[in-house]
């Protein structure tokens, strides 16, 4: 009986001894990651003179567009491989593939049509790109007014769904 209850406990300090280490272990190998996280990137920064553009209000059928601008501030050549607006509504133009250098400038125009599109409307272009997070964002943002006569039919629209509906 004492050997099983010596045994046993024999294995509980053990086991937290163990668990004990690899902690430590652990938490050395993170303030080691987090150094070398902290440590000067080679990678290409975009910086933007925006991030955000807001058309104000527009009315529904316009189509606006805005440039925004930014520079490498990094290390390396920058090479934007995609762009991509968060709806078909909203169109990047972009120097796709291009080599950009450390320190110049380059645009990233993006045009919104509002084409059945009333109220306020938020728009995401994600852009892919060779920096540290891979992905980068710019966003824009307008009120569109609805055209009258296409409110009216939207609504009919719907006043005929709901009434199909029941």
């Amino acid at each position: 009986m004492k050997k099983y209850l010596v045994f046993t406990l024999a294995a509980i300090a053990l086991t937290f001894t163990a668990c004990g280490e690899n902690t430590e272990k652990k938490a050395a190998a993170s303030a080691v990651e987090a150094s070398s996280a902290k440590a000067v990137s080679n990678s290409p920064v975009m910086t933007f003179d925006k991030t955000i553009h807001d058309f104000g209000n527009i009315r529904e059928g316009e189509r606006v567009e805005t440039v925004f601008t930014f520079t490498n501030t990094g290390k390396s050549d920058l090479v934007i491989v995609d762009a991509r607006g968060s709806c078909g509504c909203t169109v990047p133009e972009y120097p796709k593939n291009t080599p950009i250098a450390p320190g110049a400038s380059a645009k990233i125009r993006v045009s919104f049509d509002s084409s059945n599109k009333p109220n306020l409307q938020q728009k995401t272009v994600t852009i892919s790109a060779n920096t540290d997070s891979g992905r980068e964002t710019i966003r824009i943002k307008a009120m569109v007014e609805a055209d009258p006569v296409k409110e009216q039919q939207r609504q009919a629209a719907a006043a005929a769904r709901l009434q199909q509906n029941n």
